[in-house]
C-alpha cells in the first residue's frame, strides 16, 4: 500500500517561511518532497505503512511548531 499526503504551511512573511524551511530541511531529506513558494511551504509525504506515515507527519508537525515559537521568542525581542 502505498500512502500520500500533502502539508501546505503558509507564513506572515517570505523571511520567516525560509528560516523554517531551512531549519527543517536538513532533517527532512530523505523522507518527504519539499518546497518553498513565497511565504509557503509545502511538503508531500509518502510512504508504503500507515504507522510511517503518520510518525513522519508527526515529527514534521512537531518540529515546525519548535521551529514557529522560535521565530515568534526572537520577533518580541
Amino acid at each position: 500500500m502505498k500512502i500520500t499526503g500533502k502539508l501546505t504551511l503558509n507564513y506572515k512573511n517570505k523571511e520567516s517561511a525560509l528560516l523554517v524551511y531551512n531549519s527543517l530541511e536538513i532533517d527532512n531529506e530523505n523522507y518527504l518532497e519539499s518546497e518553498i513558494n513565497d511565504k509557503t511551504i509545502n511538503y508531500e509525504i509518502n510512504s508504503k505503512s500507515l504507522g510511517s506515515f503518520l510518525a513522519t507527519v508527526d515529527d514534521l508537525i512537531a518540529s515546525e511548531i519548535v521551529a514557529e515559537k522560535i521565530l515568534e521568542k526572537t520577533n518580541k525581542q
